[in-house]
């Protein structure tokens, strides 16, 4: 959490390498959930908007592409859209949950890349998720197809994420989602 870090005023340990990013960017010392359930929060976040304005922050959760149709279109703009015609590359790794690909993608919704799960939860191992008739038999994500890696899930995620920075640490701007289950 926020306050687990030196720079917002933890005192019994130092965070000095995550200071130094937080000294050389932007601290965030206010905020709001706007819902107590996580995808209207998400909805919330990326788009700016209340989530009930949109269709896709209304059920929760959002149970499978046949039960639940809605999702987050790249019809308005997100943040990551408004980032990325700023010049800065985008990238979403863990839990989207806001609709089922093709239709309602990330990459739709400005993200340059997705890595992740679609659905609000999975098996760790497995990847699948308790959903019936899905058309999806497998929910891990490269982009918006489904992809077999084996592997425990938040170890792929975390993987992920580190190869991104990598990637992407050439002091371009640079935008991480990161959303563990």
């Amino acid at each position: 959490g926020y306050a687990d870090l030196s720079c917002y005023g933890r005192r019994d340990y130092r965070t000095p390498v995550l200071d130094g990013l937080a000294a050389g960017g932007l601290l965030m010392t206010q905020g709001y959930a706007n819902s107590a359930v996580c995808s209207p929060t998400r909805v919330a976040l990326i788009t700016g908007r209340y989530h009930q304005r949109l269709r896709v922050g209304l059920p929760e959760p959002i149970r499978s592409a046949e039960l639940d149709p809605a999702g987050l279109s790249g019809e308005r703009p997100t943040l990551p859209s408004l980032l990325k015609q700023a010049g800065y590359r985008t990238a979403l790794v863990g839990k989207w949950h806001m609709g089922w690909p093709p239709e309602y993608s990330p990459l739709k919704c400005g993200y340059d890349s997705f890595f992740g799960i679609v659905p609000g939860a999975v098996d760790y191992i497995s990847h699948r998720g308790p959903h019936r008739g899905d058309k999806f038999p497998n929910m891990l994500f490269e982009g918006d197809n489904p992809v077999d890696k084996p592997g425990y899930l938040t170890e792929l995620l975390a993987e992920r994420a580190v190869s991104d920075i990598r990637e992407n640490g050439n002091g371009k701007p640079f935008l991480l989602s990161l959303h563990f289950t």
